[in-house]
Order: structure tokens, then sequence, then C-alpha cells
């Protein structure tokens, strides 16, 4: 079985990375099966932790453009 313990301390970014990663290892159809089913693992645990970061950020999105008391604020215009 695939190590995840060490998922939880990456960043968004490193676990998008190693995904990717797995990702093309597992198109390629070279990587014998039994390894396969091991980063398959990984690939979901990956997958679960990057999603985990993105609701957190949008969270905090959401706490910024929506101010104390409900009032949403305007977006910030970038010329």
């Amino acid at each position: 079985m695939a190590e995840t313990s060490d998922i939880a301390g990456l960043s968004f970014e490193q676990a998008l990375a190693e995904l990717e990663k797995i990702v093309g290892e597992l198109e390629s159809g070279q990587a014998p099966l039994e390894k396969s089913i091991e980063i398959y693992e990984r690939g979901a645990a990956l997958k679960a932790h990057c999603e985990k970061k993105l609701e957190a950020a949008r969270l905090r999105v959401e706490k910024i453009v929506v101010g104390p008391g409900g009032a949403t604020a305007e977006p910030a215009e970038f010329n």
C-alpha cells in the first residue's frame, strides 16, 4: 500500500505536480499492475488533498468578498 501520511504537509502546487506525474505514469501503461494500484491509491489521496485545499481557499475568498454582517464587498478591479 502506498504511503500517504506525508500528503497532509504538501502544498496544493506540490500535490498537484505529483498527481500529474502519477497520471502520466498510469497513462503510459508501463508500470506493473501492483505498482499501478499503489500509485493509483496515492493519486486518489493527492486528489482529495487538492480538493480540500481548493475548498479552504474558496472559503477564504468568500470571507474576503462577504464582509462583516454579510455585506458583499465590491470586487477589486486590477488594471
